[in-house]
């Protein structure tokens, strides 16, 4: 299939669901009592759950320079450098639906001058301890507030959760038994290309690097930390947000409930195939909050479109101006990150071949 088909597929599948999650979320609203709801809100508290997110993306910066610098051995990660792209990767998830998954590594290879394939990697051990931890956090939830969860979610199916880690963690391992992997190369491809074989194996050898941190035990305990970090910061949003509604006195509604629903904003983020969540979110936030607290349905969606709004906000807008400071003047297409990967290991292959020669 054309790059050009699966963009224009990707784009149209995003759009049917925006606008199936949206007509769900308000087809029984009343739009004036949304919109006093919206307008009435206390804004103070949207205010100040700004640096809040900011100051949790700033954590996942330095979570990804602990997981980048086994693989970078004596440089040392730029926090700065690496929030600037985790932010414009952010911002590129606003608009493209997993568009920012490539653009970040992208950003932050060109700007440092490092391997785009290794970097590309950590990406995907990011992916991986994010799932796990949002897995691990459900189980808690799960565990203590059972009820609650089965009630808010009653559709959800595990293996939209477990099959995508299943896969990754089997990725995984091959950063831990590499040698499996060199035997099925020279068995499978280098009898059919000797130059083949070298750009893979190469590839495979940077790609390896980007799993670095799995291998380095003595990280564990900081990744494990800035994790829970990342988490909590994302909690408290939330949970700041029931005071711009009144939703504490009202409704009683206290951190575990804010809880409950960062994990079920999560479960959407993960599997939402739309540009931010937008869409898919609004319906998960609007649902559980109806279904547990009793919540009339224009004050949950009044909600959930303002903590998506400031969010959304926060980081197109930051994302916006470090896209300026990378003076990225467009964003690179899905094929010229296939050309990156592909031209690191011939661009290796000849430094080594050069090298024998001098």
């Amino acid at each position: 299939m054309k790059e050009g088909t699966k963009t224009f597929l990707r784009f149209t599948i995003s759009f049917v669901i925006i606008i199936a999650s949206i007509y769900y979320a308000v087809k029984d609203i009343n739009f004036n009592e949304l919109f006093r709801i919206i307008v009435n809100a206390d804004y103070f508290w949207i205010i100040l759950s700004v640096p809040v997110i900011i100051l949790s993306h700033w954590i996942r910066a330095m979570r990804w320079k602990t997981m980048l610098e086994p693989a970078m051995k004596k440089k040392s990660a730029s926090v700065w450098n690496l929030f600037s792209a985790v932010m414009i990767g952010y911002a590129a998830n606003c608009v493209l639906p997993r568009g920012g998954e490539f653009l970040r590594p992208y950003v932050y290879s060109r700007r440092e001058k490092i391997s785009f394939t290794t970097t590309f990697a950590t990406i995907i051990v990011e992916r991986f301890i994010d799932v796990i931890t949002l897995i691990l956090l459900f189980g808690v939830v799960f565990l203590f507030l059972s009820k609650k969860v089965i009630h808010a979610l009653p559709y959800l199916d595990p293996n939209h959760i477990i099959v995508p880690v299943v896969i990754i963690f089997a990725v995984l391992l091959l950063s831990f038994y590499p040698p499996f992997v060199n035997f099925v190369l020279k068995i499978l491809i280098k009898p059919v290309s000797q130059k083949l074989y070298d750009k893979i194996n190469t590839l495979f050898e940077k790609f390896l690097k980007g799993f670095a941190i799995i291998r380095t035990p003595r990280q564990y305990l900081r990744l494990i930390l800035e994790s829970i970090g990342i988490w909590f910061l994302y909690t408290v949003p939330m949970f700041l947000m029931f005071f711009s509604f009144d939703f504490q006195s009202k409704f009683h509604l206290g951190f575990n409930d804010a809880t409950i629903l960062i994990v079920i904003s999560g479960i959407g983020a993960t599997i939402a195939p739309t540009p931010g969540a937008i869409g898919v979110y609004h319906v998960l936030i609007q649902n559980a909050m109806v279904k547990l607290y009793g919540i009339s349905s224009e004050e949950a969606l009044a909600y959930a479109t303002l903590t998506h709004a400031i969010n959304y906000l926060v980081q197109v807008g930051i994302g916006g101006i470090f896209f300026f400071r990378e003076n990225i003047r467009k964003l690179p297409h899905r094929v010229e990150f296939n050309n990156e990967l592909e031209a690191e290991p011939v661009e290796l292959i000849n430094q080594v071949k050069n090298s024998k020669l001098n």
